[in-house]
């Protein structure tokens, strides 16, 4: 008795110092018109909620609620007669007709809550539709519905909630009530947020058969609306994903043309065309990329792997550079494939003679260096030195050139003007 006059006496200050002098009454009138005392309900709930007496803290809550629960919404009323009627719900001396009054009786508090202006009202609107889903015959339309709902008033809802949303939509689907694009869309946006979550990757596949049928429902999507570039977006993933990096093409190309300054677009877009061996139209997507967005190290460097294929090896080189020069960080890589393009210019220019070695040993010592960087090819640029160590020049190489320890080899000659290197004797 001392505890609870304690918590009376507690609010009853707290509610005097908050209220004005017009409004300090105690005397309040329920729904049936009975004069009722509010801090002297709230009280006793809150007492017994404390001390776990959640069926006699019940009826004193639903007074507060019922009445006006404006003055003690700091005490989170709400959510504590959610965990009360919870606990009621999920007991086992529980009847199922009980259950399903304390189901009204959930929906009701969620109702009020929204009403009474709770904090977080996105919060209520999403677990009603939980209730409504879990805990109600409602139909699937009005289950779907309550979500939809909730989450447009909360976009920023736990994905637990948008996963029943989906969920319902793909137990749902039939030819005509688009519930299967819906819940392609709900999940798509899901791994767009999240994309290390393997859950929206399998919800995805398991919407159709197979990946084609989901490549054909993104395309239907996007031919009926032809302009929608959200849709044209999604069709591309889609086909991305499936492997159809040709079909991706167009939807991209209509997308860079309706945004040209978008990056993203372009990002894609490029590395579509270098997976087809577009070659061409890669090269000027990703020179595109580099105006838009100079300061990225990554379109320097993809655009010098093309032209290493191309075994335009000098080009490839100074793109490397820019991709070296544009890092914020010390980068191993474009060192690693700089050493590249020389093995590479040896095995194309040479017949393994005195240069030739020499440009081994220029890759060799680039490999050193890319390795003493300590990044993710370091490993593979040890493995490489190792690999290169009979095709460098040996000491008798030296010795006959009457090359001695610190003299330096200029590369030179044939096809090796480009370098413009000198390798150190040791």
């Amino acid at each position: 008795m001392k505890t609870l006059t304690t918590t009376l006496l507690s609010i009853f200050l707290i509610f005097a110092f908050t209220t004005t002098k017009a409004e300090s009454t105690t005397e309040f009138y329920s729904e049936q018109g009975d004069s009722v005392n509010l801090l002297a309900e709230f009280s006793l709930f809150y007492e017994y909620y404390k001390n776990k007496e959640f069926e006699s803290a019940e009826p004193h809550g639903w007074i507060v609620i019922d009445t006006d629960p404006s003055k003690f919404l700091q005490y989170k009323p709400f959510k504590k007669m959610e965990d009360i009627l919870f606990y009621l719900h999920d007991s086992v001396a529980t009847t199922d007709e009980q259950k399903k009054e304390l189901a009204q009786k959930v929906l009701k508090l969620y109702d009020k809550a929204v009403e009474a202006g709770a904090k977080n009202p996105g919060y209520f609107m999403l677990r009603k539709a939980y209730v409504i889903e879990q805990w109600t015959d409602a139909t699937p339309e009005e289950k779907i519905d309550a979500y939809v709902k909730a989450l447009e008033k909360n976009p920023d809802a736990d994905p637990f909630y948008k996963d029943r949303l989906g969920l319902l939509y793909i137990k749902n689907a039939t030819e005509e009530n688009g519930y299967k694009m819906k819940a392609l869309d709900l999940y798509s946006a899901l791994s767009e947020e999240d994309p290390e979550n393997d859950v929206w990757i399998s919800r995805i596949d398991g919407l159709a058969e197979n990946i084609d049928e989901l490549v054909d429902i993104r395309k239907k999507a996007w031919d009926l609306d032809k302009e929608n570039m959200e849709k044209a977006w999604k069709y591309a993933e889609t086909c991305g994903r499936a492997g159809y990096y040709d079909r991706a093409i167009e939807p991209m190309e209509f997308l860079v043309k309706k945004a040209p300054d978008v990056v993203t677009y372009w990002k894609k877009l490029a590395s579509l065309y270098q997976k087809v061996d577009r070659t061409d139209d890669a090269i000027r997507a990703y020179k595109t990329l580099i105006k838009l967005d100079p300061n990225n190290r990554d379109n320097y460097f993809n655009i010098a792997i093309i032209y290493q294929k191309l075994d335009q090896l000098s080009v490839a080189r100074s793109y490397l550079q820019k991709a070296q020069k544009a890092s914020q960080e010390p980068w191993d890589l474009p060192i690693f494939v700089e050493a590249q393009l020389y093995e590479q210019a040896a095995r194309n220019c040479g017949s393994f003679d005195w240069m030739d070695k020499c440009v081994y040993k220029l890759a060799s010592d680039t490999y050193i260096k890319a390795a003493k960087v300590g990044g993710a090819m370091s490993s593979a640029a040890v493995e490489r030195v190792k690999a290169l160590k009979n095709s460098i020049p040996q000491q008798e190489d030296y010795f006959f050139r009457s090359y001695k320890s610190g003299d330096e080899v200029k590369i030179e000659g044939g096809c090796y003007d480009w370098i413009n290197k000198s390798i150190r004797v040791k």
